[in-house]
């Protein structure tokens, strides 16, 4: 039984989802975004930013900022890095967590980029074993594969994974998040 929608509030999305992002973000760690908020800065008000967070994704009124663009070099030339605003990344990682259990049923085994319980040397691992029982050897780079992915069609595998509205509304808004460079 699923519990009655808050007066006033578009999306029920637990307060515990939230606390449970906030706990992988700091776990994390990383810089903080064009707002200039570290996590930190951001835990010393802690009980009041997850509220306000909280409170604007479950009313429709959030809003993520613009990503810190820095470059981290790379052979070959540069790539760009977007640094998300501390609460923003909160938000992505609640909406992560809602959307996670029922894509990770789609995805295939030998899948290892950004799943959970999966690392780089999960896969390096993976490769070494499968070298001593193969002849053969397929290595891909799919370049600059964010930056001309369809963002229509990948919301539309979103949408196909999850009824949860507030997910889709949240996604939408983060892949059109502006990007600053770095000053």
């Amino acid at each position: 039984m699923s519990k009655p929608m808050l007066e006033g509030k578009s999306h029920d999305i637990p307060k515990r989802l939230v606390w449970e992002a906030w706990l992988k973000v700091k776990k994390n760690g990383g810089a903080g975004g064009v707002d200039g908020v570290t996590i930190e800065q951001f835990e010393a008000d802690l009980k009041a930013n997850l509220y306000k967070l909280w409170n604007r994704m479950s009313s429709g009124s959030y809003f993520p900022g613009p990503v810190r663009a820095v470059e981290i070099p790379k052979k070959g030339g540069a790539r760009v890095l977007g640094i998300p605003n501390v609460v923003d990344r909160v938000a992505q990682t609640a909406a992560v967590l809602a959307l996670e259990p029922a894509v990770e049923k789609v995805f295939h085994e030998d899948s290892y980029g950004y799943r959970p319980g999966r690392s780089p040397l999960d896969a390096v691992a993976a490769c070494r074993k499968r070298c001593w029982e193969k002849s053969w050897v397929v290595d891909l780079d799919v370049k600059a594969f964010f930056d001309s992915v369809s963002w229509n069609l990948m919301l539309k595998a979103v949408e196909r994974h999850t009824d949860q509205k507030w997910v889709l509304l949240y996604v939408e808004r983060f892949v059109n998040m502006n990007v600053e460079a770095e000053r």
